[in-house]
This record gives C-alpha cells, structure tokens and sequence, in this order.
C-alpha cells in the first residue's frame, strides 16, 4: 500500500485552517494545495479519521514543517509507515474478499430467478438475455467490428455506463470485448435491441473497473446498429 506522509500532513494542515477567510491569492493557493492532498490522502488511507489520530498527524506535521524536534526518529517513522502500509493493505485485501464473495452470491441469485422469467433465454454458457426488438440486418461474426447503442447497469439499477448519454454509438472488434458481450452479439441482426444479463465470468470477474466492482453480474441494453 502506497503511503504519502505529506499528503497526510498537509490535508491535517488544511483541516485545522479551515475557518480561515480565503482572502488573499495566497490563503487560495494553500487550502487548493490541502483540497489537492486530502484527496490523495482518501485514495490511499480508506477511513482516514479513524485509522489515524488527526490532532497528533497535525503535530508531526508542524514539527516536520518547522524543522522542530521531533519524537520520532526517521527510522522509527520509517518503521511504523511500514507497519501502517501492511495493516491498511491486509484490511483492504479482506474487504476485496468480502466483496467478491457477496457480488458473487448476489449474481448467481439473481440469474437462478431471471431464467425462470417469460422471454429470457440462457445459452450453454450461462449468458442471458431477452429480444426487445428483433432486427433483419446482418449478424455480425467475432472477426468483425460493430457499431452499437448500449447502457450497463449493476443488479441494483446503478448505470456505469451509458453510450446513449454520451449521444455516441460506440465502435470495436467484437472479439476485444468481454465474453458476454462477444457471444451475445453473435446473436443479434443489426438492427435488433437486446437486453443481456451477463454472468461475472463472462464479464469482468475479479479484475473489474472500480466503479463496476469485482464479480458483478452485469445487465446491459444494447442495439445493434451497424455491423462492419
């Protein structure tokens, strides 16, 4: 776990600052410099408040600053940001875990009950997916590129992703996407619209953005508009 003793000093810094006016290009510059920290200082220390003693950050922080007396060695410090970095990394590999266990129980949940449902369809691979409007076009093959609409969402209605409100289709080789989305558009005519409920093994699995989470079944609406 990457540890940034100055980003944690800084944004304790801006903190205790932060009744101040900003009055001057000056009092700016400092609290954008705080602002700028604090939120390196989030990515890296999850629960920051509580893994950390703020008052005594901002003491080592001043002391550091000042070039005071401090009440640590540099091989003390050095020793105890080690420690802090393995702790944090062991907390956030257990919530890994933890979170990859739920989506996964989640997903396979919910997949048991949307098969039984009027109109879903489950291929050999697990792959789901309904016929919202069936085109007459071409299908496209794995090789070719296709143009489509499409929006993702997670099982709890969350959208991650949406070409629709870009107001731009999106364009790639059917075979450089994940799995779910390279079977299910075999499937599909242009011009058809698809809803696919896609299983974490077809999708992202563990190595899944941030914003989609690891072992996420995914729901996707996509049309077809032009295969190339």
């Amino acid at each position: 776990m990457k540890f940034n003793l100055l980003a944690a000093a800084v944004v304790a810094f801006a903190g205790a600052a932060h009744a101040q006016t900003l009055t001057t290009e000056k009092d700016k510059t400092s609290y954008a410099v705080g602002m700028h920290f604090g939120g390196m200082v989030a990515q890296n220390i999850p629960d920051v408040k509580n893994e950390t003693n703020v008052a005594l950050l901002m003491k080592g922080f001043e002391a550091a600053l000042t070039g005071a007396k401090t009440q640590l060695t540099d091989a003390e410090k050095q020793t105890l940001l080690t420690a802090f970095g393995a702790k944090l990394q062991e907390k956030q590999t257990a919530k890994a875990k933890a979170d990859m266990e739920k989506n996964a129980a989640e997903g396979t949940k919910f997949l048991t009950e949307n098969k039984k449902k009027a109109g879903v369809k489950t291929t050999a691979s697990g792959l789901q997916y309904q016929v919202i409007t069936m085109g007459k076009g071409a299908i496209p093959k794995e090789t070719n590129t296709v143009k489509v609409h499409y929006s993702g969402k997670l099982l709890n209605g969350t959208e991650f992703d949406s070409s629709y409100k870009r107001n731009q289709p999106a364009e790639f080789p059917l075979n450089g996407v994940i799995k779910g989305w390279t079977e299910g558009l075999q499937l599909m005519p242009a011009g058809s619209k698809f809803k696919f409920f896609i299983p974490e093994g077809l999708a992202y699995g563990e190595n899944a953005p941030p914003n989609i989470g690891p072992k996420q079944t995914l729901v996707f609406e996509v049309e077809l508009l032009e295969v190339k």
